[in-house]
């Protein structure tokens, strides 16, 4: 299963209808809990969402909305005694408000945290299904977008493998060793011969920032964008001034970049109904979505072979 639960789409302080921000994101085994503000244990709940599921956790920055929930999060892991490591990546900068939010109260640890500060633009960890980068974005204070790029795969093309013979238990020993000897042949078949490549798939995260360069290269050709769009273009002069996005320009970036789904969250309090930055995201980007609390985005389908 691959998709984004909204948790929290507030920005600064929550509302009757908006939690603090909190973004968890499922890929299959990998659970990423993105930006946990306050309130995001209970959202959780709701959300059906156990604490088990969370593998890591990544924070852009340390204003309260993107921060305060990891407190409660991190003790109901140890609550839980969750049996796996969890990863917490976060801005270099932020160390000592990490510590204190680790440290906020009283607890029995029982869960294994692995704390990566990180500094700078670019690679950050690479597993064998994920690779996740960040780039320094345009706010105070020091804030990190993310970026998920699943490797490349392949997909077989039948026509081919009945040609050369090759059906049921050899069709998963050539893709696992990339070769396959074939009665008849000469020269092993290559799985090369029978696939052609499948583009992985891409997410990218981009909070409370201006528009910037760094924003472009990390949505650039992401499958699902979630970006933020905390004022309307009216407002244009006061986002800039903050640090922060119109929801059109949140909308242009994605449109730019060759984003397929874009998710506009993070809205100003202004805003009580999020369709006017809808249709503003709306009118410069095809496929837009604006969060809710508790609502639940899929993945777009992969993006066909070449």
């Amino acid at each position: 299963m691959r998709e984004l639960v909204v948790l929290g789409t507030a920005s600064q302080a929550p509302t009757r209808y908006r939690n603090h921000n909190g973004y968890f994101l499922r890929l299959d085994e990998t659970g990423i809990l993105f930006d946990p503000g306050e309130g995001t244990q209970r959202q959780m709940l709701l959300a059906g969402i156990r604490s088990s599921a969370i593998t890591d956790v990544c924070i852009t920055h340390f204003h309260g909305d993107h921060c305060l929930g990891l407190p409660g999060v991190v003790q109901r892991l140890s609550l839980d005694e969750v049996g796996h490591a969890v990863d917490i990546w976060y801005p270099a900068g932020g160390q000592p408000y990490l510590e204190r939010l680790l440290e906020a109260s009283v607890f029995e640890n029982h869960v294994e945290l692995r704390l990566h500060p990180v500094a700078g633009t670019g690679p950050v960890h690479a597993t064998a299904a994920w690779a996740l980068s960040a780039a320094r974005l345009d706010h105070d204070p020091e804030t990190l977008g993310w970026r998920l790029e699943e490797p490349a795969g392949r997909t077989m093309l039948p026509a081919r493998l009945e040609e050369l013979g090759i059906r049921g238990p050899d069709v998963g020993v050539l893709q696992r060793a990339g070769r396959l000897e074939v009665a008849g042949r000469p020269a092993p078949v290559l799985l090369e011969e029978v696939s052609v490549e499948r583009p992985g798939q891409v997410v990218a995260f981009v909070m409370d920032t201006a528009l910037c360069e760094a924003a472009e290269r990390l949505a650039e050709g992401a499958d699902l964008l979630v970006c933020e769009a905390t004022f309307a273009d009216a407002e244009e002069s006061l986002a800039r001034s903050f640090g922060h996005m119109t929801a059109a320009q949140a909308g242009r970036l994605a449109a730019r970049a060759g984003v397929r789904r874009l998710v506009i969250t993070h809205f100003s309090p202004r805003y009580p109904d999020e369709g006017v930055l809808y249709e503003e995201a709306a009118g410069e980007c095809a496929d837009v979505v604006a969060a809710r609390d508790l609502l639940e985005v899929a993945l777009p389908s992969r993006r066909p072979p070449a």
